[in-house]
């Protein structure tokens, strides 16, 4: 069975780097043609790639390794490129393009970032403040709803004690007895 490596599997670079990719087949006396295919991902769709002046490669006849060449990568650059031998492909080699850093708008951001953090946090505390104070305006009012009755009675200023220790209902006895009818 035939048998292909790629060196490397994995290759994290920057834009405008150069690149190989290295396809190895185990059997030194195989003639044939080596293709080259790209994905998005392991396991989508493989395209066949066509050299172009960023984009070269590199084989002989009797295939032994072949190579596939990157000059002045981009970012679009990136995916998984697999080599075929006779239709065989190899395991695939990742490739992920980025973008230098630039320290400047990486602090701009970050400066950014925590400004609306600290924005946030003091809208949350506005928010939770007026809800308190709403909820305390309520609890009064409902409070103010149910007030203790207030201690004046009909029989205002007259003493329980005057009455000899009595109860209420012993209050007959100081009732007047001409007028009989209360005055409301």
């Amino acid at each position: 069975a035939l048998q292909i490596t790629q060196k490397p599997r994995f290759l994290g670079l920057r834009t405008r780097a150069t690149a190989p990719i290295y396809c190895l087949v185990s059997d030194k006396n195989l003639k044939g043609t080596v293709e080259w295919h790209k994905a998005d991902k392991y396991g989508a769709d493989k395209n066949k790639i066509v050299p172009n002046e960023r984009i070269r490669f590199e084989s002989r006849l009797m295939i032994q390794n072949a190579l596939l060449y990157f000059m002045d990568l981009k970012v679009e650059d990136s995916g998984v490129y697999y080599c075929s031998v006779n239709g065989t492909f190899g395991p695939g080699t990742e490739v992920q393009v980025v973008r230098p850093l630039d320290p400047i708008k990486a602090q701009y951001r970050s400066q950014m970032k925590d400004g609306l953090i600290v924005l946030q946090g003091l809208l949350l505390g506005v928010c939770i403040g007026a809800y308190l104070l709403r909820r305390q305006n309520l609890v009064k009012d409902s409070d103010s709803l149910y007030e203790e009755p207030e201690t004046d009675h009909i029989y205002e200023g007259l003493a329980i004690e005057a009455c000899g220790g009595g109860l209420y209902e012993d209050l007959t006895a100081y009732a007047r007895v001409e007028g009989a009818e209360a005055p409301w």
